[in-house]
């Protein structure tokens, strides 16, 4: 018998692959645990393989899982784009869009490049600042459609799109040393007042070395020993590592990248607001390198 599967299995799959747990996957999707584990067993026996090992706390991937995850995500995808592309081909207009510099730098590219292709009478007008400046603009009505980051625990309106864990970097030459010097975006910046919270609390002494308002910045300032910084865990570039455990720092809650939209979005910017929410959600979220 060939083998088929339906668009709610898939994303039940990839919601207990993320969450971890088959409750969690069960909030999410609006269905019942034990519904869920029906769907995930049926699916395993039409593969003929486990996906999940669930003999520990939280259930975790089995190698075949982790093969299938990623093509469950590129099922997902392309279902969306032909549903995308097929339903306003022709759809036109301005959008204005405003995001984070790092998240744009490297998630967006391919997102935007795909809606563009799908979409060629669009014009999209690309903004990148700190989260809290965003959310002023968009209150002004700058934007349509805004990406920005937050602390999950305290997360309010909008959609989640992306979570990753964030740690404390350090160039490959950085030496311990106190007070810590560091190297943050001005104020107002959410990762710079997380982690100022984070070393007060730990009673960890800092001084601020370098203030810049670019990703670019940053990075070069850090390379340059001027200091340590906090980033996304898949965002290091080379010559940047996490901090080892050694140095013993406060560890750093999750960082949440959640998209806004304004109420009356023309058909182009629903369009895009979809897209992204979508796109994002094919995208493996890897979890990061042990600490060294």
């Amino acid at each position: 018998m060939p083998f088929h599967i339906d668009t709610l299995t898939l994303k039940s799959f990839i919601c207990i692959a993320e969450t971890g747990t088959f409750s969690g996957a069960a909030e999410v999707v609006g269905r019942t645990q034990s519904a869920l584990s029906l769907q995930i067993k049926k699916l395993e026996d039409g593969l003929g393989c486990q996906l999940f090992d669930r003999t520990a706390r939280r259930v975790k991937l089995t190698d075949q899982g982790e093969i299938f995850l990623g093509y469950a995500k590129r099922i997902i995808q392309l279902q969306w784009e032909v549903y995308s592309r097929l339903r306003e081909p022709d759809v036109q207009g301005e959008i204005r869009l405003g995001t984070p510099e790092d998240f744009a730098t490297h998630y967006l590219p391919d997102v935007l490049s795909t809606f563009r292709q799908h979409h060629p009478r669009v014009q999209l007008n690309v903004s990148c600042d700190l989260t809290l400046n965003l959310i002023d603009g968009f209150r002004r009505g700058d934007y349509d459609v805004i990406l920005v980051k937050r602390d999950p625990k305290a997360a309010k309106g909008g959609t989640k799109v992306w979570r990753e864990p964030l740690v404390w970097a350090a160039s490959d030459h950085h030496k311990p040393e106190e007070p810590l010097s560091l190297v943050l975006s001005p104020q107002p910046c959410i990762y710079r007042a997380r982690a100022l919270a984070a070393l007060d609390k730990a009673k960890k002494p800092w001084r601020i070395s370098y203030t810049s308002p670019s990703l670019a910045g940053t990075i070069a300032a850090v390379k340059a020993g001027l200091g340590i910084t906090v980033l996304a865990a898949n965002m290091l570039p080379s010559g940047i590592h996490p901090i080892r455990k050694e140095i013993k720092l406060p560890e750093l809650a999750d960082a949440e990248i959640a998209l806004m939209k304004r109420d009356d979005l023309s058909k182009a910017s629903e369009m895009l607001a979809e897209h992204i929410v979508q796109s994002l959600e094919s995208i493996p979220q890897k979890q990061p390198n042990p600490l060294i």
